[in-house]
C-alpha cells in the first residue's frame, strides 16, 4: 500500500513538473484569452480580457480592467485586482493600485503595499537588489523586504548600475552606494549611469568622466559625451564626434558629424550626411554612403538608402538589399520588417519567414511575437524550421 501511495505521489509530482516546464502560448478565442500548447491544445480556457506570455513561470492576465498573475496550471497567484501588474524582477513584481506602486512576491503576498507615487515614464523594478521609489515628490530606495535603505529625500534618482546610483539634490547630480552613503557629492549639472567602470558628468557645459570613487579620469572638456561601450566612449568637440578610451586617450579624432556607440566591434559614423562604420582603431570598414544606420546585432546592422531599409554584415556586404519601409534589429535570428504599412519577419539570409501581412507587430520572446490583424491582437509562433502558427480563432 505504501508503495502504491509513493508511486501516486511521485507520478503527481512528475506531472506537475512537466506541466510547469511545458511551453504555453496566449490563445485568443473571440474576445477572450487563455493559454494553449504549441500544437493548440487548450490548457487554460479563454476567459480573460487580455493575456501576455509567460516569463519565469508567470503570465500577466487582465479581467474587468484589472491585472493579475497566473502560473502554468492556471492558478491565479494574484487575482486580477490591480490597475497594473508587471513581471517579476529579482523575485518581486511591481503592482499599481489607485495611482500607487507596491511590490508582491511569487505567492502574491504584498511585500510592499502600494504606497509609492506614480510619475511620468516611471516603472518601479528591482535592479542590483534595490528599487527606486517616489513619495511626495522625493526619491529614495527600498530593498526586497520593503525597508527604506535610502529614505525619499532626493529631487530625482535613477536605478543602480555597477553598485552606484545617480541622485539629484538642489539641481545638482551625484552618486550614492547601496547603503545610501554619498560617494560623489551632488555637484554636477548632469550625469550618466556607470558603465564599464566610468560615468559621464557635465559641469559648466562641458563633459568628462569619473570613476566609481568620484575621481576625475577625463576632465570636463568636451561639448558632449556618451557612456562607454566595448571600451570606448563617444565624445563631441567643436561639433564633431570621435572616441576616447578609458584613460582619456583619443582613439578616433573628433571628425564625424554623428556617431553611434560600438556594438560587436563596429560603430556607425556619419560624415557629410552619410553613414558608414569604423572599427575600434578608427579604420573605415564601411564607407559612409547610407542615409541612416543602426547598431550591429547578431552580426547584422540595419542601413537605410533612398528611403528603404536593408541589412549589411560586418564586411559591408548587403545581405538584405534596402527595400523595406522600416526594420528593427535582429533578435533570436529574426528581424521585424515593414513594407507598405504591413509587418512581417525575415531571417538572416533575407528570407521572409513571415511575409509582411500584419497591421502591427511587437518584438518577440522565444520566437513569439504579438501581431495585429483586422484590429485584433494575437500571438504567432515562429518555429526553428520556419513554420508559423497563429494562435486565435473567432
Amino acid at each position: 500500500m505504501k508503495k502504491q501511495i509513493f508511486f501516486i505521489v511521485a507520478l503527481m509530482a512528475l506531472w506537475a513538473t512537466c506541466l510547469h516546464a511545458q511551453e504555453l502560448i496566449p490563445y485568443r478565442k473571440g474576445d477572450k484569452w487563455g493559454f494553449c500548447t504549441p500544437d493548440k491544445k487548450v490548457v487554460i480556457p479563454p476567459k480573460y480580457d487580455n493575456a501576455v506570455d509567460f516569463k519565469e513561470g508567470f503570465a500577466r492576465v487582465k479581467l474587468n480592467r484589472k491585472w493579475g498573475l497566473i502560473d502554468k496550471t492556471g492558478k491565479e497567484i494574484v487575482t486580477p485586482k490591480y490597475d497594473e501588474a508587471l513581471y517579476f524582477s529579482e523575485g518581486l513584481a511591481s503592482v499599481k493600485l489607485n495611482g500607487k506602486w507596491g511590490f508582491i512576491d511569487k505567492t502574491g503576498k504584498e511585500i510592499v503595499p502600494p504606497k509609492y507615487d506614480d510619475a511620468p515614464f516611471y516603472v518601479p523594478y528591482f535592479h542590483e537588489g534595490l528599487a527606486w521609489v517616489e513619495l511626495n515628490d522625493k526619491w529614495g530606495f527600498i530593498d526586497t523586504t520593503g525597508k527604506e535603505i535610502v529614505p525619499p529625500k532626493y529631487d530625482d534618482a535613477k536605478d543602480f548600475h555597477e553598485g552606484l546610483a545617480r541622485m539629484k539634490l538642489n539641481g545638482k547630480w551625484g552618486f550614492i552606494d547601496k547603503t545610501g552613503k554619498v560617494i560623489v557629492p551632488p555637484k554636477y549639472d548632469d550625469a550618466g549611469d556607470f558603465k564599464e567602470g566610468l560615468a559621464w558628468v557635465e559641469l559648466n557645459g562641458k563633459w568628462g568622466f569619473i570613476d566609481r570613487t568620484g575621481k576625475v579620469i577625463v576632465p570636463p572638456k568636451y561639448d558632449d559625451a556618451r557612456s562607454f561601450s566595448e571600451g570606448l566612449a563617444r565624445v563631441k568637440l567643436n561639433r564633431k564626434w570621435g572616441f576616447i578610451d578609458k584613460t582619456g586617450k583619443v582613439i578616433v579624432t573628433p571628425k564625424y558629424d554623428d556617431a553611434l556607440y560600438f556594438s560587436e566591434g563596429l560603430a556607425g559614423v556619419k560624415l557629410n550626411g552619410k553613414w558608414g562604420f569604423i572599427d575600434k582603431t578608427g579604420k573605415v570598414i564601411v564607407t559612409p554612403k547610407y542615409d541612416d544606420a543602426e547598431y550591429f546585432q547578431e552580426g547584422l546592422a540595419g542601413v537605410k538608402l533612398n528611403g528603404k531599409w536593408g541589412f549589411i554584415d560586418k564586411t559591408g556586404k548587403e545581405i538584405v538589399p534596402p527595400k523595406y519601409d522600416g526594420a528593427d534589429d535582429f533578435h533570436e535570428g529574426l528581424a521585424l520588417v515593414i513594407l507598405n504599412r504591413k509587418y512581417g519577419f525575415i531571417d538572416k539570409t533575407g528570407k521572409e519567414i513571415v511575409p509582411p501581412k500584419y497591421d502591427g507587430a511587437s518584438d518577440f520572446h522565444k520566437g513569439l511575437p504579438r501581431v495585429l490583424l483586422n484590429r485584433k491582437w494575437f500571438y504567432i509562433k515562429i518555429f526553428p524550421d520556419g513554420k508559423v502558427v497563429e494562435y486565435y480563432e473567432e
